[in-house]
């Protein structure tokens, strides 16, 4: 069979063989109740949504797919290996408990790196304690494991250009006096995953699920100095579900360009996480180099994304010429005269307004219509005659002039339920007074 031929069979088991099919079935059902929660808060800030649940879910589900496939495809041409099954399930429990201590350390590359330097103590232990080298307990090595770890921060990042846009919700912040509209971001891809064992997996519940390898003559690119291929038989290929997640807060991007910047800072640390990740050959020195780089390496990537946000201009403030719109729903009316994000409204009747709640009282004065004095984002100033429904909105967010120090979401990203629960309060507030 052809190499790459069984990374897309383990991927294939994943989707149609339970349990691992019901584990897809149950996470898409997670996911959409995820983004049902942001549907409803743009429906709430906006008057109506961006996107649908389907949409979201469905892109996050068949993108994900997609991403896990290739991700195994490239990890089974490199030829990355794993002693054990369970060496995989160690990284993903320990990115599962430090996500309670800090929730953006479920990432892999702090996982991984406590994971490798516990199995280089152990192993020095064992020397003194033979027991341990019988127990073989974290007997992970660390060029596969960092390799691995580099392979999917890759995908992330592609993933996170592709799709890290969708769900965005408009939030606004106050710096220097000035309110900054941007928009929060929170994804999640179920990625089906097929890792290389060079055990035979002998749990029943699981044994089914694995595929026995033959391969070529070529094969491996990237080989351990430890690993050693008795028989080629051996090898087995097993489909597993991770979890790639993306969440940060922009007040300098649009959407889109900052999906775009972030995604290729990732691909960048996977890159350069695979490369470092060849001193392991060295020897023991060169190990405890590549688990002090992922995590480090990491943390400055991140740095490095916050120092350009800080240091860039806000991309969307209103100033005494207009408001400027953040977001404009799908299916708002607003959308057919041509208004896009970027673009600002300067009168409303010929009236300054100072946010979209001012809107409402001077459309009402002229029986629901108005004559909206809109400068678009390449700068021409354009009106036009608008007829509003009663008791609905425009459907677009605008970053208002000023706003109360309690309506603010700071930089380090507020819970969506606070702000949820905020924004509800609010609306029914809005709703009483008229």
């Amino acid at each position: 069979m052809n190499l790459f031929m069984y990374p897309l069979r383990a991927v294939a088991q994943a989707i149609i063989t339970p349990p691992l099919s019901v584990i897809l079935i149950i996470v898409s059902m997670t996911l959409y109740i995820k983004n049902n929660k942001t549907i409803t808060m743009q429906k709430i800030i906006l008057g109506g949504s961006v996107n649908s649940s389907i949409e979201l879910t469905l892109s996050q589900i068949v993108l994900g797919i997609i991403g896990g496939t290739l991700g195994s495809i490239l990890l089974t041409g490199l030829g990355v290996v794993f002693k054990d099954i369970s060496d995989i399930i160690f990284l993903f429990l320990t990115s599962i408990l430090l996500m309670f201590i800090r929730p953006r350390m479920i990432c892999f590359s702090y996982s991984g790196a406590i994971l490798g330097m516990l199995s280089i103590i152990i192993k020095a232990v064992s020397f003194y304690i033979t027991q341990l080298s019988d127990l073989k307990i974290f007997d992970i090595d660390i060029l596969y494991l960092m390799t691995f770890i580099g392979v999917f921060h890759i995908i992330e990042g592609v993933l996170v250009m592709i799709d890290g846009h969708r769900g965005a919700i408009p939030v606004f912040t106050n710096k220097h006096g000035k309110i900054l509209g941007g928009y929060a971001f929170k994804r999640y891809w179920p990625l089906s995953v097929a890792v290389i064992t060079s055990g035979i997996i002998n749990n029943f519940s699981l044994k089914h699920l694995s595929i026995s390898m033959e391969m070529p003559y070529w094969w491996p690119i990237i080989k351990a100095q430890e690993f050693n291929i008795i028989t080629k038989t051996m090898l087995s290929i097993f489909p597993m579900y991770a979890i790639l997640g993306y969440s940060t807060v922009t007040f300098t991007r649009t959407k889109r360009e900052k999906a775009a910047s972030s995604g290729i800072h990732i691909v960048a640390y996977g890159i350069s996480l695979i490369i470092v990740a060849q001193l392991a050959r060295v020897g023991l020195l060169g190990e405890i180099a590549v688990l002090i780089f992922a995590p480090f390496a990491h943390e400055f990537m991140l740095n490095i994304q916050r120092k350009n946000e800080e240091k860039r201009c806000a991309k969307f403030v209103s100033d005494e010429e207009g408001l400027v719109v953040l977001e404009i729903a799908v299916d708002s009316p607003i959308r057919d005269f041509g208004i896009d994000i970027g673009s600002k409204i300067l009168l409303v009747n010929n009236t300054n307004i100072n946010s979209e709640a001012e809107i409402y009282p001077i459309l009402r004065k002229n029986l629901n219509r108005g004559i909206l004095t809109i400068k678009d984002s390449n700068g021409f100033v354009k009106e036009f005659e608008y007829k509003h429904e009663n008791n609905k909105r425009l459907g677009i967010a605008l970053v208002p002039r000023n706003v109360n120090e309690k309506d603010m979401s700071s930089d380090d990203s507020e819970s969506f339920k606070n702000i949820l629960k905020m924004l509800k309060d609010k609306e029914e507030c809005k709703f009483k007074r008229r």
